[in-house]
């Protein structure tokens, strides 16, 4: 199974625990904690160089991609808010009162947000609440859109569909993977996870949708709380992807929910709490007590059957509890808690031999 190998770099230590990461510009990355802080770090020396701190616990970071240098603009998540930091100032340390537009999300103190996505435009900014709502902002009218059908628990995770404007999908605590017309606030296609018993019988946790991630060919993975991995290929974009079948036309809506398009596999022992996409069908997950495992998508075969191989699996060496996954430059970023309960980073890379560590 070892085909590609990756190694623990460094771990970094933070005060609090790491409860979500970013990929950023310009090889950085961006860290939100537990104690209402966001780091940004310098992926070559792995330096802090900048931070906002003074916030609630912060739940989702997302960087509105640019072409110019520098770091730009982010959104952070936390509590019911949503505030966009402008981070190329000469300030090294920021404070809620530098953010450029805040947006009040949640209806109340209870509805808090959990993530944050940004569409390939920078133009929408998707958002899901413990309320189970699902919404998006324009950014340029600042106008908050509500879907009309939420999600029966909270709602965890959302991810606009790569080349469909108008369309995202969402994942809950209901089990149930919804996908909505943004535009027209409407459900397009659902997919009710707890339908699909486990394959080794009896489960002790229901099927809560934790963690989803989005390939840029259109996949959809969701990991689940019984250990599991729900992966839907109705909607891939079949260029440049070796699947033994004929390209797909590209359809009026994306079809990634297709119940004949879609199967579950057990990865892990305990909730799958992270996803990575790391190529068009090659997936990193990870379980909450870190064990973090590279898969391959395959198929469909001629029975038309699809299947998730694994090809490489590694346990964290410095994050216990594992709170979010992300690839990047070539570096495979887990941030989480350590056992006492402070924050950890691990960043992994192809090949590498040595391990540090880092107080930051």
């Amino acid at each position: 199974m070892e085909e590609t190998s990756y190694t623990c770099r460094q771990t970094l230590k933070t005060p609090a625990p790491i409860s979500c990461l970013a990929k950023g510009p310009s090889d950085h990355f961006f860290a939100g904690s537990d104690d209402g802080s966001v780091r940004v770090y310098n992926q070559e020396t792995l330096k802090v160089v900048k931070a906002i701190r003074g916030l609630g616990e912060v739940s989702s970071v997302v960087c509105m991609s640019h072409n110019a240098g520098g770091l730009g603009d982010i959104w952070v998540g936390f509590n019911r808010y949503a505030l966009r930091f402008t981070m190329d100032t000469e300030k090294v340390i920021l404070a809620k009162a530098d953010a450029t537009l805040t947006l009040e999300l949640g209806a109340d103190n209870d509805d808090v947000l959990n993530e944050l996505s940004l569409n390939q435009k920078n133009s929408q900014l998707a958002f899901c609440l413990d309320s189970g709502t699902v919404g998006v902002v324009d950014l340029s009218t600042k106008q908050v859109a509500r879907m009309k059908t939420s999600h029966d628990n909270i709602c965890g995770t959302v991810k606009f569909i790569p080349d469909r404007p108008s369309e995202l999908v969402s994942g809950g605590y209901d089990s149930s993977l919804l996908h909505y017309d943004f535009h027209q606030r409407t459900v397009l296609s659902r997919f009710d996870l707890g339908t699909s018993p486990p394959s080794s019988g009896v489960s002790m946790s229901p099927p809560f949708i934790l963690s989803s991630a989005m390939s840029p060919s259109g996949i959809l993975a969701a990991g689940t709380a019984d250990g599991r991995v729900w992966i839907g290929t109705g909607g891939e974009k079949m260029s440049g992807v070796s699947s033994g079948t004929s390209a797909k036309k590209k359809r009026r809506k994306w079809e990634g929910l297709r119940q004949d398009e879609t199967f579950m596999a057990n990865v892990g022992h305990g909730p799958i709490v992270a996803l990575a996409f790391i190529g068009p069908r090659t997936l990193f997950t990870s379980t909450l007590l870190g064990k973090v495992t590279l898969h391959e998508i395959g198929g469909p075969t001629a029975d038309g059957k699809l299947d998730i191989s694994p090809k490489w699996t590694k346990a964290t060496t410095g994050v216990h509890k594992v709170n979010a996954i992300i690839a990047t430059g070539g570096l495979i970023i887990i941030g989480g808690l350590s056992e006492s309960g402070e924050g950890v980073i691990d960043i992994w890379e192809k090949g590498s031999s040595e391990s540090k560590s880092g107080d930051v």
